[in-house]
């Protein structure tokens, strides 16, 4: 008798007994189930996927090792009592039974029925559900069913191969939590992944994509669809029957291939691929579709794996004999059989490949031993013989024994190929055994871990420097010496610095969780920055008062941006507070420092148009009588009293001269006009006009060129340039004739806008050059002061005003001015103007 979930190999049945024919009857299609070999045996027996197979009812009837060993349960404890159903998750079978009810008009019973339906129907059936283990724990599995027919073509049972997803949905959860999963597939070779545009024209076709499909990336993007590579009869197919299924037409073509998930539904669906040199492979594809961030459709990924493997499997498992063939063919594994010494028997075309030996090197010469690392089967003998507590020695008893004794061993050890290169590989032994149960030989089936191991020390590099970086950005978040903090869109506190706990006085448990408004005098002023940062998506220098719970108030200034994950997807608002108190109490200062200082200077102003006009009456008066005396007497004179006559005329003119400077100098502000658009060009050319008596008794020139039209007071621009020409003509070289040129720069552009977000202001230069004198420009400075002169007294006329009520203009006009010169080499004024004011200037 066996204990692999099948009742007895001998049954004797009487003559016209109906229990017995029938009995005879499920016997054999046991023994159809079972008897397909030691290969087949040993596949069954493998850990590496549950086989399920069931009556008609589904009650189950076999129950491998491998099922044992996922699920907990042994063979006995379920065959003949249980169906699948009870060891799968009731509430997924519950909606599963819900869509097929739907997608297959007909009423389906959650339970059995509903993990069946579709094969029971000649439908392929490949889906995931949770299994449930013999201790209440529970693990994702991937399950493909198949009916079991007899030779009239009659369901006598089904046939339900899982595989543990555990692994993979660790994987990939582990892979989309650090960034790499895109990266990871787009890069595989495993995968074909070919990204379309909402047309369907493929865009990305990935190195995976040009191995499965034998196609460059050249040879399809922007040219065809998924649909120009797929079986034509097959999308003919699938296009009716979607049509049928979700009550609408569907075109066969593209749009057969993405309907589902063009409408949010999920769909993984097989269909066959034909490559470039017209061969063709099953495929399983998982469709996609692609949004932008209104949720509109912008195309389409589509997932494949090459199913062929898994069609062979399934048909070696239902057509003895063809599962035999598929797996010694296979390149994607080492099958390697031995006989019972462990003397290698079969050396399939996966070893060749994987090791570079010929079958012919090896088959009756060496054992597996032979071409594994001798230190790890060292290694391995000591370890086995510490667990099973009995001496094994090291060589191909190390590989073999835990099989040799029925337990299930799967195992990871280094192969070394005939070129004395190396590779992991995961091993999986089962003992082939003759019909009495004697062990005739091992099968040592092997694949190339290499892969996997590169992942695993991919993710370890990935996660650590998923670590790292968390470190450096914590570290920088702690060290700012500002307030910091995140919030979800809603103002709910989500990070904080330690900053931040000491303007608050708070621990960092009590204020995350926290709405940020709870921690200021004006809760709906600290909301409305939220709301003003999520709707303008930054903020800076919006004042808020910080509380903390001794009722401590702070003065913080608030700045605030939002921030979003990889698919721009809000977050929420990452804000920045920063004490203002002492700043505000600078301000105030500087405030009331200002204000003395503009009651000053309006005081100073006032006291100089007094002054000055006070003055001017008796120097009216001095030089009025003067001139009397001059008329009058002036022959009565002596030389001397003459003499003194002229010098009080002379410093009374001169002293006249002075306070219209000075007058001129404070209107500069006082009587100043509103800005206008005014011509440049124009105001020097009439300047020049005006000058022009003094320009010819110099017997020089004014050249003009280019200038601008700026906003301006177009009085003190006529001041300024005939300050500036005058200035020119005043101090020319003897016996060389002033030359004095006026022309402007293209406009500069500057980075100081007219308002917050406005574009930069442009500024013209206005440059007035001559070949005059010259001066040392360490005296730059003293030139543009009231009153300051490099000349004696009389060498040259003028009071020392001309140039500071230039800088006064200029000060007033928001522009600068400045001077080039050498002695001996002529001067060059430049005075930099905006062409456009940032707003209105007060006229006082």
């Amino acid at each position: 008798m066996k204990n692999n979930g099948t009742n007895s190999d001998h049954t004797i049945v009487l003559p016209g007994d109906p229990v017995g024919v029938e009995t005879v009857t499920k016997v054999r299609r046991e023994e159809a189930l079972v008897k397909a070999g030691a290969l087949q045996d040993a596949i069954f027996n493998s850990a590496n996927f549950s086989s399920i197979a069931t009556d008609a009812k589904g009650v189950i009837q076999i129950f491998n090792i491998g099922a044992e060993r996922m699920l907990g349960y042994t063979a006995t404890e379920v065959v003949n009592k249980i169906t699948p159903a009870d060891i799968s998750d009731p509430q997924e079978m519950i909606p599963r039974a819900k869509a097929l009810s739907v997608e297959l008009g007909t009423r389906i019973t959650p339970g059995f029925e509903a993990l069946v339906f579709k094969a029971s129907r000649g439908i392929e059936d490949i889906y995931e559900l949770t299994y449930i283990r013999k201790d209440g724990s529970r693990f994702p599995a991937v399950v493909s069913v198949t009916a079991l027919r007899d030779e009239q073509d009659t369901i006598i049972g089904y046939l339900l191969i899982g595989t543990d997803n555990t692994a993979r949905k660790q994987a990939e959860e582990a892979l989309l939590k650090a960034g790499a999963l895109q990266s990871a597939i787009f890069n595989s070779a495993n995968f074909s992944s070919i990204a379309t545009d909402a047309k369907g024209v493929i865009q990305i076709f990935n190195v995976g994509a040009e191995r499965m499909l034998g196609y460059t990336a050249d040879d399809v993007v922007n040219q065809i669809t998924p649909a120009d590579i797929s079986d034509p009869q097959e999308v003919i197919a699938r296009a009716k029957a979607l049509s049928v299924e979700l009550g609408t037409p569907i075109t066969p073509g593209f749009e057969a291939l993405v309907f589902k998930a063009s409408r949010g539904i999920e769909d993984i669906y097989e269909l066959t691929y034909i490559r470039k040199d017209g061969s063709r492979f099953p495929a399983v594809v998982s469709v996609t579709a692609l949004r932008d961030a209104d949720d509109a459709i912008i195309g389409y990924l589509l997932i494949g794996t090459d199913n062929t493997a898994r069609k062979h499997a399934e048909e070696a498992l239902l057509k003895a004999g063809a599962l035999q063939n598929a797996i010694f063919n296979s390149a994607n594994f080492s099958s390697i059989a031995t006989d019972a010494k462990g003397v290698i028997q079969i050396f399939n075309v996966g070893a060749e490949r994987m090791l570079g030996y010929r079958a012919a090197d090896v088959m009756n010469k060496i054992t597996p031993a032979d071409i594994s690392d001798p230190q790890e089967v060292i290694a391995r003998a000591k370890a086995l013989s510490v667990e099973l507590e009995t001496p094994i020695a090291p060589g191909f008893e190390a590989l073999v024994f835990k099989a040799s004794r029925g337990i299930e061993d799967i195992y990871e050890l280094t192969y070394i190929r005939k070129d004395g290169s190396r590779f992991p590989a995961v091993v999986s032994v089962t003992a082939l055994r003759d019909a009495q149960g004697g062990i005739i030989g091992y099968l040592l089936i092997g694949t190339d871990n290499t892969a996997r191991k590169q992942i695993e020390a991919e993710q370890l590099q990935l996660g650590q420097r998923l670590r790292d970086h968390q470190f450096y950005t914590r570290s920088l978040f702690e060290a700012n010496i500002d307030a910091l903090m995140t919030t979800d869109p809603a103002g709910i506190i989500t990070d904080i610095n330690k900053p931040m706990e000491a303007l608050t006085g708070c621990t960092r448990d009590e204020l995350i969780g926290a709405p940020f408004k709870n921690y200021f005098t004006d809760p709906d002023r600290a909301e409305a920055g939220i709301k003003l940062v999520l709707s303008k998506k930054k903020v800076t220098n919006y004042e808020l008062t910080a509380r903390d719970r001794d009722a401590k108030e702070t003065e913080v200034s608030y700045n605030a941006t939002t921030f979003y994950d990889r698919d721009r997807r809000l977050q929420g608002v990452f804000a920045a507070a920063r004490d203002i108190t002492d700043r505000k109490r600078v301000d105030e200062k500087l405030k009331l420092y200002s204000d003395k200082l503009e009651r000053s200077n309006r005081e100073l102003q006032d006291f100089a148009q007094v002054a000055s006009h006070d003055l001017q009456e008796p120097l009216r008066k001095i030089l009025s009588f003067g001139d009397r005396l001059k008329t009058n007497a002036g022959e009565a004179l002596d030389e001397t009293s003459h003499d003194y006559l002229e010098r009080m005329c002379n410093a009374a003119a001169r002293m006249q001269t002075l306070i219209n400077d000075l007058m001129a100098f404070s209107r500069v502000e006082i009587k100043g006009q509103a800005f206008v658009p005014t011509d440049l060009g124009v105001i020097a050319r009439e300047v020049s006009a005006d000058l022009e008596a003094r320009i010819e008794q110099a017997g020089g020139r004014v050249e003009i060129g280019e200038l601008p039209i700026i906003d301006a007071d177009p009085m003190q621009m006529r001041q300024l340039l005939q300050n500036l020409i005058g200035n020119s003509l005043k101090y020319f070289r003897a016996g060389v004739p002033p030359i004095v040129r006026l022309y402007s720069e293209k406009p500069l552009l500057r980075h100081e806008s007219l308002g917050e977000g406005g574009p930069p202001r442009q500024f013209c230069e206005i440059v007035v050059t001559d070949n005059g004198i010259g001066f040392d420009e360490k005296y730059l400075d003293r030139i543009f002061t009231v009153f300051q002169r490099l000349h004696k007294k009389g060498e040259y006329e003028g009071t020392g005003v001309g140039l500071a009520i230039c800088r006064k203009i200029v000060d007033r006009h928001n522009g600068t001015i400045t001077a080039r010169s050498s002695p001996g080499q002529g001067s060059t004024f430049v005075v930099t103007l905006p062409i456009i004011q940032a707003g209105e200037v007060k006229v006082l």
